[in-house]
């Protein structure tokens, strides 16, 4: 598929069909991930692939609540990707704190979008997630306490008849050359 096919075919799906999603598509999206750049190769993450049905629900239940219930549609969604922040490098550590830039953070949005993309070509769809419990999802999982969770990214087939219009800017109101 053409790049810019493919990313046009890519958007935060919010209505999932009731159909598993294979282990081949999850373990090629994981690859496209793993293969991300990062700060000095830090590679920040661990990938915590959730499918099976009762934990998904469980982890699902942790993205929304009586007063925020915009995530409610993660409900339906057979697969659940979790990335788990690792300690960067040293030298990734102290470059982030002389120039007060979190690079492991950028480095698992890379990650992210490289699954997401992956996904839309394996005709999956995706929806990156910021807002969870992360406690009780930690507990959950198992993961560390001294760990974060970065983000979560629902898996599944979208069931949409259309891909829908995207809305963005104009080209205009996000580019210039050679100055602000």
């Amino acid at each position: 598929m053409d790049f810019q096919e493919l990313v046009k075919k890519r958007f935060s799906v919010r209505k999932y069909k009731p159909q598993p999603v294979e282990k081949e598509k999850i373990q090629r999206c994981i690859e496209s991930a793993r293969l991300a750049p990062s700060a000095s190769n830090s590679q920040p993450w661990k990938f915590i692939v959730v499918d099976d049905p009762e934990l998904v629900q469980k982890v699902a239940h942790e993205t929304f609540s009586m007063l925020v219930p915009f995530n409610k549609f993660v409900k339906q969604a057979p697969v659940i990707l979790v990335i788990v922040l690792e300690k960067p490098k040293l030298i990734t550590q102290i470059g982030e704190k002389l120039k007060n830039k979190e690079w492991a953070l950028i480095d698992i949005g890379i990650a992210a979008e490289h699954f997401c993309l992956q996904a839309a070509e394996e005709g999956l769809g995706t929806c990156m997630l910021g807002w969870y419990n992360e406690k009780p999802i930690q507990k959950l999982l198992g993961i560390p306490e001294k760990n974060t969770i970065g983000l979560l990214i629902s898996v599944g087939y979208p069931d949409y008849e259309t891909i829908p219009k995207k809305k963005r800017k104009s080209l205009d109101e996000v580019l210039s050359f050679n100055k602000y």
